[in-house]
């Protein structure tokens, strides 16, 4: 199996209200890369976020006492009111130490500030937030591209996490539709036929981690196309399975 990645430059600045899935078409037919079945299209949750209005303006945050006094761990000094849109967007503190918060969304993502992110934003004094549902943003773009161009395709909507006791950041699925995010692979044997008990592969964050080599923060490359993976086609509301539930039984 061979796999291509290829980015797809060409992506206006997006703000809120913009019809991303039609830019991202219009970005796919000028870069004259096209589409071809069981392609997956990969978008940075960025500008997802900036199209759907999941942005807040510090001016309209007013911070609490306990953001004031995370602020006030941090050597830089931190914007209380970055942190209250962090304690806003979190279900669960997982982890504080220094300033560093380390939280669990209400979609169940387990990450650094709640996903709230300061980078590449509307402009200074912005924050974006993770798309409300990713998985059905990915739905209503993979809409756009079937209708586009005929084919079909699955969405992968990914953003930036780190890993427990590993250290740098990756590309993770955060939304998908058109594509089973797992890859099954128990009940299969190995080289020697032994036969695989536990191998669930996450075949989506695969797809997204590799799209990263080619969506640089600093490059302007918002959108990427997969091409070459095997997978079986699915449902909307596909990345929802990658959250493993807290009362998960590793040993049953």
């Amino acid at each position: 199996m061979t796999v291509a990645v290829i980015p797809i430059p060409g992506l206006p600045m997006i703000r809120p209200g913009d019809d991303l899935g039609t830019l991202l078409a219009d970005a796919i037919d000028t870069a004259r890369v096209g589409l071809k079945p069981q392609d997956a299209v990969v978008v940075c949750q960025k500008v997802v976020s900036k199209a759907e209005g999941a942005v807040v303006n510090l001016d309209d945050v007013e911070p609490s006492a306990f953001a004031h006094q995370l602020s006030a761990r941090t050597e830089a000094g931190k914007d209380p009111r970055a942190y209250e849109v962090v304690l806003r967007e979190a279900a669960r503190i997982v982890r504080m130490d220094r300033g560093h918060v380390i939280a669990e969304t209400r979609h169940g993502w387990v990450c650094a500030n709640a996903g709230v992110d300061e980078s590449n934003g509307l402009g200074a004094g912005t924050l974006t937030l993770l798309p409300v549902d990713a998985d059905a943003s990915a739905t209503r773009l993979r809409g756009a591209l079937v209708d586009r161009f005929g084919v079909d395709v699955a969405v992968v909507i990914t953003d930036t996490f780190g890993r427990p006791w590993r250290e740098g950041l990756v590309e993770v699925a955060i939304g998908c539709a058109g594509m089973d995010p797992l890859l099954d692979l128990r009940g299969r044997p190995d080289l020697h036929g032994k036969v695989l008990h536990h191998t669930v592969v996450a075949l989506a964050d695969e797809v997204a981690a590799a799209a990263g080599l080619v969506m640089e923060k600093d490059s302007g490359v918002a959108a990427a196309i997969v091409r070459g993976v095997r997978y079986t086609p699915g449902p909307g509301g596909a990345a929802a399975r990658l959250v493993r539930s807290p009362e998960f039984d590793l040993f049953r």
